[in-house]
């Protein structure tokens, strides 16, 4: 199976690492991997601020990047969401200003084939067991985008579940955001770092040694607030943990 890698402005730019782990899990799961160079920014930080026109040209080129592989797959559930929740609402908003068919036209290909990772992984390939070695305690949180916008439901803890040597807590408020929100957490920094204190404190009651989610940028708010707080925790993204192995383990 041929698909593209969707890494995302934040992992392309803070977090590498995970861009690596998703190419490592899915090669050793026979999955053939492209990272095609051209790609951009999907147009969710212009289109959550209200620049609606101005995301169309990067939905359009996402598009044209994306559009002839069997799948895009992204470590990134928000990313995601934008392209399978607002792609299609972007279309529609068009036509109802007039200008016809031509988003929607444009945009139609990539929407359905473009999956986060971990319904990637159990949805399309059909495995929850990716031979993963983790020796960690991990509770796991589920950001918003992935449980309420793409509904990934029971996936990460499922593949979590089925990891070697890792120990699953559950974590307290677990369906609460944490408070990142993209421009939220700039123009609603008090509330944020409520909310973010919140979720670490919680995370802490577990007695875990790891948070895991499976999306770096809510990982990047927790972080901060684990380390403003001293927290002996630390956040790691889902693709580490399942790209982690006996021979090769993650840190």
């Amino acid at each position: 199976m041929r698909v593209a890698l969707f890494l995302t402005c934040v992992n392309d730019t803070l977090y590498p690492d995970t861009g690596r782990a998703v190419v490592k899990l899915l090669t050793r799961l026979g999955v053939d991997v492209d990272f095609p160079m051209s790609q951009t920014c999907c147009g969710q930080a212009h289109y959550n601020t209200g620049y609606r026109h101005e995301a169309e040209p990067l939905a359009r080129h996402f598009s044209d990047v994306f559009r002839d592989y069997e799948a895009i797959v992204t470590p990134s559930g928000s990313c995601g969401a934008m392209v399978r929740e607002l792609y299609p609402r972007m279309g529609e908003r068009a036509r109802a200003e007039g200008r016809g068919e031509g988003l929607a036209a444009a945009l139609a290909p990539v929407v359905p084939k473009t999956y986060e990772l971990t319904e990637f992984l159990v949805d399309v390939l059909g495995v929850t067991d990716v031979g993963a070695y983790y020796p960690h305690t991990v509770t796991y949180h589920p950001t918003c985008h992935g449980l309420r916008g793409l509904g990934l439901g029971d996936r990460p803890r499922r593949l979590l579940e089925a990891v070697k040597g890792l120990e699953l807590k559950e974590l307290p408020g677990a369906d609460e955001c944490c408070g990142f929100g993209g421009t939220f957490a700039l123009k609603n920094s008090d509330v944020s770092a409520a909310m973010g204190a919140d979720k670490v404190r919680n995370a802490e009651s577990t007695g875990a040694e790891v948070l895991c989610a499976a999306d770096n940028s809510c990982l990047m708010h927790i972080g901060g607030t684990m380390g403003r707080l001293e927290s002996g925790m630390r956040p790691v993204h889902i693709a580490e943990i399942l790209a982690s192995t006996e021979e090769e383990p993650a840190v």
